[in-house]
């Protein structure tokens, strides 16, 4: 039988179903995986996604996008194929495409996070197994060297940082991607006892409305506007995405520390490179184990590997005895996704 999935020039093509998946070149039908900017591009003729993602999609893709939304789960007949979304745990909406055909399952999971003891996520739906002859994976950390300790505890470790901010007379300026990631650190560290007022940058205040208004129940915060008068405060935490870092914008703040949330910052090199005061690991990605322990939940026979450290990643799974390959794409990764048009 053939592939129920090939990659064409615009993207991953599914040729029954007669649709592509997060394509990087305008086409007739994209199913969409999630809303990041890599995955979710203008200018295709309709789009299909998880239907808690629309609001993040109709935000970046203005009101005249042909927009059609499914529950997780749900089936739907798309041309010769049986599709339905499942939960990926990487932002809000982010969905594992299952396609069934004459009996053979695919799986193409986008961009995943796979939640460990001591994960506490309330921002979107957690990573769900799906079995299938077929998985499609991303590689973003596909190397031993990734491993996460539990977010509670990196979590902890923020906190502590600000609480020595706000001893010394500074605000801490703590920077992650605005979609997916700065919702996650709302979520973990602006509820419940604080060492000061918790802000965040515009670009986060109107994704946060897409999160509640797919009834998602972040903490109250207050959005930085040219009023905002950084003087008055004490100990601020302000969540804002990569590029603000040594703008204006963060210059306005007054005295400050800042470090980046990132995958990223478990290598030392890239924290250097950042220049950033601290760095703290912490990702809406799979790390290693996280990317082994999904593929071996599918049960699946073959494994397709896209975009990160697909060499890796590919070797291994062969040295265990799988039939694993990569597809070469046009995705990018925790980086150069959502930020690269910010």
């Amino acid at each position: 039988m053939p592939d129920l999935v090939t990659r064409r020039p615009q993207g991953l093509y599914c040729e029954p179903g007669d649709f592509y998946i997060d394509p990087w070149l305008p086409v007739d039908r994209a199913v969409i995986t999630h809303a990041h900017a890599d995955h979710c591009r203008p200018g295709h003729g309709a789009y299909l996604a998880q239907r808690d993602a629309l609001g993040l999609m109709r935000a970046r893709l203005g009101d005249e996008a042909a927009l059609e939304g499914l529950a997780y789960g749900e089936a739907k007949r798309v041309g010769d194929v049986t599709l339905s979304l499942h939960p990926a745990g990487h932002v809000l909406g982010s969905a594992q495409v299952r396609i069934e055909h004459r009996g053979e399952v695919w799986v193409v999971a986008g961009d995943y996070f796979v939640s460990g003891a001591g994960d506490c996520n309330t921002t979107c739906a957690p990573f769900e197994p799906v079995r299938c002859d077929v998985f499609v994976t991303e590689s973003t950390f596909g190397l031993p060297i990734y491993r996460w300790a539990p977010q509670t505890e990196v979590l902890g470790e923020m906190r502590a940082w600000w609480a020595d901010c706000a001893a010394q007379g500074k605000h801490a300026l703590l920077m992650g991607y605005s979609l997916g990631k700065a919702q996650r650190l709302i979520a973990g560290l602006a509820a419940g006892d604080a060492p000061g007022p918790v802000l965040v940058h515009a670009a986060v205040a109107r994704l946060n409305a897409a999160y509640r208004d797919a009834g998602i129940a972040l903490p109250d915060v207050e959005t930085v506007t040219p009023e905002t008068r950084f003087k008055s405060l004490r100990g601020a935490l302000v969540i804002a995405p990569p590029a603000v870092q040594d703008s204006r914008w963060a210059k306005a703040l007054g005295p400050h520390s800042d470090a980046f949330a990132s995958g990223w910052m478990r290598l030392r090199g890239a924290r250097r490179r950042r220049s950033v005061d601290r760095g703290f690991v912490f990702s809406d990605h799979a790390d290693w184990p996280g990317l082994l322990a999904a593929i071996a939940a599918t049960e699946a026979r073959r494994v397709i590997v896209t975009h990160g450290d697909e060499g890796a990643l590919v070797r291994y799974l062969n040295e265990l005895g799988l039939q694993a390959e990569a597809f070469a794409t046009e995705y990018g990764d925790e980086a150069h996704g959502v930020e690269a048009e910010a």
